[in-house]
């Protein structure tokens, strides 16, 4: 009985994660937050703030099939969408910044880079479907 218990939980745990990745593997719409981010200048070391305190956006919607990513005050398009096995690379431009943002497509967990000749701001955060 034991052993038959133990096979339906990790049955069920398993089937529970391909559920919540195919959340994350662009095909749906999210909803990211942003909770921590670094400031970078050369020369120094980075400091590390809140990123309403760097003028970034707290939140993030990824819509995949309109390439497009949209904060509070800017839509801007997808220019590269990479899908690999455990995440998606996606690449733009903003503003005069060069944008990558990398979602993990296991936990819905990202990275966002943007970066000019003369600074750089990383953020980390996490995503959810809208």
């Amino acid at each position: 009985m034991k052993l038959e218990s133990t096979v339906a939980a990790i049955s069920f745990a398993l089937c529970t994660l391909n559920v919540y990745a195919d959340d994350f593997n662009g095909s749906k719409k999210l909803v990211c937050a942003t909770v921590e981010a670094h400031a970078c200048d050369p020369g120094l070391a980075c400091k590390r703030s809140l990123p309403a305190e760097l003028g970034a956006p707290r939140f993030l919607t990824l819509d995949f099939k309109k390439k497009e990513v949209t904060g509070p005050a800017h839509t801007t398009p997808m220019l590269i969408v990479d899908k690999q096995s455990d995440q998606i690379v996606m690449e733009g431009t903003e503003m005069g910044y060069a944008w990558t943002l990398i979602l993990d497509s296991t936990d819905g967990s990202m990275t966002l880079m943007l970066a000019n000749s003369g600074d750089a701001i990383v953020l980390f955060g996490n995503c959810t479907p809208s």
